[in-house]
This record gives structure tokens, C-alpha cells and sequence, in this order.
């Protein structure tokens, strides 16, 4: 049985009062069901995993609003549309979810461990997935969070990328490994079965259903049976690999410490010698690419249209990068998330 945790507002006042309950029909009842009903509920506490601490992070923010008009003011990792066109933030505060009026702190108001989030994802059936760095991985119904976590067979409780197969299985990449859940339980998957190093930043499936997984010792790609390193020529590879991705032209896109790359099914181009946190491609066809050192701890937003580079931004740091349904770019700084219409940015702060 997975065992995972579900998490509602008020729900630890819920679940003391449930161990009350079948504490009173256990000492009633020697039956093998009753013993089974009691374990049951206690997985569903926040004390049982004595793995990872109950306090969280230290170095989350203590003192937040649990709803605000204003934006994250940390680091804000990654950002998602929903298909309600919710907004979703993965940032050093928490999972907060924007919907267009104001800014909600699910980490707070659901009562879950406070723990840096890092990525998230929509799966094919509604669910969110939000990658923690240290609390494993949350998966949210639209009702009741539950907790996957190392103690549970997922590969490690750092979760820095989160994806779905065709088939809809769930994939995360941590820093053990990569994991592939099927919904009941979790195969993972580490150097020893074939992956070039066991830190997995980014994983993405092509039209052929073949992985790609970035690692900090190259590209992966996994057929479903055995996993190759991929690499052009005995002299190139890839190290440090932070985002992959496959354009609508099928060639696949990779980041790592060299720069940005693509790859057309036969040769690698280089399209920019920045370090690139994420790449997206937007619904014209351009490519998004975050990151790239400037100047000292500089970084920068570009934009590339098939021809040249152009530069949209600098901040101190940008991040996950994503374009919602009516065209806007958001993407995560070091001081919370912005959104550029194309000609103004807005950062949600006071």
C-alpha cells in the first residue's frame, strides 16, 4: 500500500480526533481490520515521518499572509497556468496560486511542511505536482494534498522537475535519480541502471515517446528499456544539463554549462554560449531562454526567432518561464515572479 499523506484546511484537528475515535474502537476490538483502521490514520499525520523534519525549512519565511494582493517577495523557481487559468508559483514561501485577483498561499493555508517548492506540473487528469527541495513531492486533487516522500519509494526528497509520459505516468526528477510512478507505485531509476549521473534537472518526452533526462553528467535518453547516453562526436557533450525540450519542428533543445543547443535529428547547432535555466517555446514559435550569466550575478530574459537573439531583460536572477492563454510571458526572479505583456512588466509588489 503507498503510503502518502493528505493535508485540508484544519485537517490535523480532523485526524486527532479520528486517533481518538479508533484509539476507542481499538481497545475495543482485537480484530486484525481494527488494527489496520488505526495504522491507516496515523500515516496520515505529520509526526509519523520522523525522516523529515516537521518544522520545515529554516530557512522559509516565517511571517507571510496566507492571502495577499501582493505577489511572492523570494525566489520564485518556476511558474504554471492551470487549465482554469490559475496561476501557480513554486517559490522559497510556498506553493501560491494567483487567480488574477489575488495571491494564496497553499503551503500555509493547507498546513503543509514548509519546504522550498522548486517545479511543478498539470497532469493529464487535473492533478497539480509540486516538487519540494527536502519534503519530496505534493500532489494536489482540487480538494486534498498527499505527500510522496523517500520513506515512500520516491527516489529522493529533492524534486527538481516533474513530467508525464505518454502512457501517464508521472516522472520526477531528484537528486537520487529519476522516478517514475504508474499512480500506485515507484520504479526509480539511478547510475547503476544507465543514467550518466543521479542529479536529474529536466525531463521531457519527444513524439517518438523517447525520454530525454538532463543530468549534471549529460543527456540520458530512456526507450522504455535501457537508457543511452546521448552525445555528438566523441569530443561534444553536454555537462550541467538545466532544461530539455521539443520544439513543433521535433528538434529537441537542450541547456547546459556550454550554453544552448539544438539538435535537428542529425547535427547540434549552437544557438547561445549563456548558461540557460529554462527554455520555452512560445505559440509562434519563438524560443524562450532564462538565464545566462552577465555581469557578476546578472542574469537575463532573450528571446530568439529563428534568426538572432534579443535581449528582453536583466534581473538579478530569472528563472522557470512560461506562456499563459492570452500571450503574456511570466517567469520567476529572485524577488517573486513577474508578467510582461510584451511591452509593460509588472512584479506584483507594493
Amino acid at each position: 500500500m503507498m503510503l502518502t499523506q493528505r493535508y485540508s484546511p484544519s485537517s490535523e484537528i480532523q485526524v486527532y480526533f479520528l486517533l481518538i475515535v479508533f484509539s476507542f474502537i481499538a481497545s475495543c476490538t482485537n480484530g486484525k481490520k481494527g488494527r489496520e483502521k488505526i495504522d491507516e490514520v496515523k500515516m496520515e499525520t505529520v509526526e509519523q515521518q520522523a525522516a523529515i523534519p516537521v518544522d520545515g525549512d529554516p530557512t522559509f519565511e516565517k511571517n507571510l499572509d496566507t492571502v495577499s494582493i501582493y505577489g511572492p517577495q523570494s525566489i520564485t523557481r518556476n511558474v504554471l497556468e492551470d487549465r482554469s487559468g490559475n496561476i501557480w508559483i513554486a517559490s522559497w514561501d510556498g506553493i501560491i496560486q494567483y487567480d488574477g485577483k489575488q495571491f494564496t498561499n497553499y503551503t500555509l493555508k493547507f498546513g503543509l511542511r514548509k519546504f522550498h517548492v522548486f517545479s511543478m506540473l498539470e497532469d493529464s487528469k487535473g492533478n497539480l505536482w509540486f516538487g519540494t527541495i527536502g519534503a519530496g513531492v505534493y500532489k494536489y486533487d482540487g480538494k486534498y494534498f498527499s505527500n510522496f516522500t523517500a520513506e515512500n519509494q520516491l527516489g529522493g526528497n529533492k524534486v527538481f522537475c516533474i513530467a508525464e509520459d505518454k502512457t501517464g505516468n508521472i516522472w520526477f526528477g531528484t537528486d537520487n535519480g529519476a522516478s517514475c510512478f504508474n499512480g500506485n507505485t515507484f520504479i526509480n531509476y539511478t547510475t547503476q541502471h544507465g543514467l550518466s549521473n543521479n542529479f536529474v534537472s529536466t525531463i521531457a518526452e519527444d513524439k517518438s515517446g523517447k525520454l530525454w533526462l538532463g543530468t549534471n553528467g549529460g543527456v540520458d535518453c530512456y526507450d522504455g528499456k535501457a537508457f543511452t547516453k546521448f552525445k555528438i562526436g566523441a569530443d561534444f557533450s553536454f555537462t550541467n544539463v538545466r532544461s530539455i525540450i521539443e520544439d513543433r519542428n521535433e528538434n529537441i533543445w537542450i541547456s547546459c554549462q556550454n550554453g544552448v543547443f539544438r539538435f535537428d535529428g542529425k547535427s547540434v547547432t549552437s544557438i547561445s554560449p549563456e548558461f540557460a535555466v529554462c527554455i520555452l517555446e512560445d505559440k509562434i514559435g519563438n524560443i524562450w531562454l532564462s538565464g545566462g550569466e552577465v555581469t557578476g550575478r546578472e542574469m537575463i530574459l532573450l528571446k530568439y526567432n529563428g534568426k538572432s537573439l534579443t535581449e528582453i531583460t536583466r534581473s538579478k536572477q530569472v528563472f522557470g518561464v512560461i506562456e499563459d492563454r492570452t500571450g503574456n510571458i511570466w517567469y520567476g526572479t529572485a524577488n517573486g515572479v513577474i508578467r510582461y505583456d510584451g511591452k509593460v512588466f509588472e512584479d506584483f509588489k507594493d
